[in-house]
């Protein structure tokens, strides 16, 4: 999808009642993505409940049906892919447009690395603007070569190799993203692929390869490195898959509910790999009422519900180490930060200048707009706190075509004295397409 093909949709959100009831989020989007992709590389047919029906993800499964995989949803929400196998994916008939999602790009660009296939990648206006550069290194090393626009972006066309060569590689950056993209490449390359990761990230794709019958080992080294190991040209079985619900997208109401006052809301079936909690710690040690209940496994995945009762939060200095546990929810824990008692400095987030658009300065030019306090970093953002009152409200906010940056001022207009206008909301159903309907059901327009 193309956020430019039609009209911008701008939304008010006022100032809110009590939240209130149980709600579920939509399914976990790395999870989704990543269970199409090697759903498509197993051979048979494997099942996928509680997929994320966003943008982002069905841009994966076409891309996935373009390079040969059968792809069919019931009416009951199951998908079912037959794949192709690792090494049999087909020559696509045309450019594949990706829309706004640049996590199955950089997977993508993975898979393809290592299979005899020439792809151009196409993305909408934020997604040609994401360097893509940090994936084109390591798969250059395992022998593919890339045809980039300017900058290292979109469009690009790539030429896989096969045979493939294994490589070492150690990530200059936390990003689960290069990981995986390595590790999918390593799939069908001869030999042993090895990722060393010195900050630990979101493991997803460690999970679920080892589900789906990979040979892949991590061991963790005193300093909390960690080493994976990937055996090449591997068989992988097809499996039955539960996606939980995405811990990005819980964030949201989670803390609306700790902000709007007298708020109580549940959020079930919650995915909480340590790898992506780092927002509920962060949240707790502010102050926050969030109770984990119902905690259980299901596919490999940790998952609970979260009982989450409004409270009075104080400012934090998050350590910059926690980045990779959180870094998609730092927009609406700003957000927390701007209702805070005191001061709140967030450090060490310079991956988010490079995320759907550049979230430091985005956000910091929203919460200036709706008259928060706040200076920006090179790396972060300074903000000092409302101590609970309500904030002023404003806009239109420039959501610049980012699904995170909308939805964290949707929150803010549910705690603010004049409502927040958001200039655009169309980018939201990448992924959390319901969530203005989710709001609705828990009280949040009267």
């Amino acid at each position: 999808m193309s956020h430019s093909d039609d009209h911008p949709q701008p939304r008010t959100f006022a100032a809110a009642p009590p939240l209130a009831g149980t709600t579920g989020v939509p399914g976990d989007k790395s999870i989704s993505h990543r269970a199409l992709m090697l759903s498509a590389l197993a051979v048979g047919e494997s099942r996928v409940e509680g997929l994320l029906e966003g943008e982002d993800v069905l841009a994966t499964a076409a891309a996935m049906r373009a390079m040969g995989a059968q792809i069919e949803r019931d009416d009951d929400g199951t998908w079912h892919v037959h794949g192709v196998g690792v090494g049999g994916l087909l020559q696509p008939r045309q450019a594949i447009d990706m829309g706004n999602s640049g996590t199955s790009t950089r997977l993508l660009m993975g898979l393809v690395a290592s299979h005899d296939l020439t792809v151009t990648f196409t993305g909408d206006a934020s997604l040609s603007r994401r360097p893509m550069g940090r994936v084109i290194d390591p798969l250059t090393q395992m022998g593919a070569s890339f045809t980039t626009s300017p900058g290292g972006t979109l469009p690009l066309t790539m030429r896989g190799l096969c045979p493939a060569v294994p490589i070492d590689y150690r990530l200059p950056v936390a990003s689960a993203q290069v990981k995986s993209a390595i590790l999918l490449a390593g799939l069908n390359a001869p030999g042993i692929t090895r990722v060393v990761e010195p900050v630990p990230t979101r493991d997803h794709s460690e999970r679920m390869l080892k589900g789906f019958g990979a040979e892949l080992t991590v061991e963790v080294e005193a300093d909390g490195t960690r080493i994976i190991t990937l055996a090449g040209e591997a068989e992988l079985k097809p499996q039955q898959i539960v996606v939980p619900g995405d811990p990005s997208s819980a964030a949201f109401p989670m803390v609306a509910a700790l902000l709007v006052p007298g708020s109580r809301v549940t959020i079930a079936n919650v995915g909480l790999n340590a790898t992506r909690a780092g927002l509920i710690d962060l949240l707790r040690e502010m102050g926050g009422a969030i109770e984990v209940t119902n905690a259980r496994e299901v596919g490999g995945e940790p998952v609970g519900d979260l009982v989450v009762t409004a409270s009075a939060l104080n400012g934090v200095e998050p350590d910059p180490a926690r980045a990779p546990a959180m870094i998609d929810e730092y927009p609406v824990a700003f957000i927390a930060a701007a209702l805070a008692q005191g001061r709140s400095v967030f450090r060490g987030l310079e991956e988010l200048r490079v995320k759907e658009s550049d979230r430091i300065a985005t956000m910091a030019a929203g919460l200036r707009a709706i008259g928060v306090p706040v200076e920006e970093l090179e790396d972060g953002l300074i903000i000092e706190g409302s101590g609970g009152a309500p904030l002023a409200g404003g806009g239109p906010i420039a959501a610049r075509l980012d699904h995170r940056i909308a939805m964290s001022f949707a929150v803010a207009g549910l705690v603010s004295r004049d409502g927040v206008t958001i200039d655009d909301m169309r980018p939201v159903a990448t992924s959390f397409p319901g969530f203005v309907a989710l709001l609705k059901r828990l009280g949040a327009f009267g």
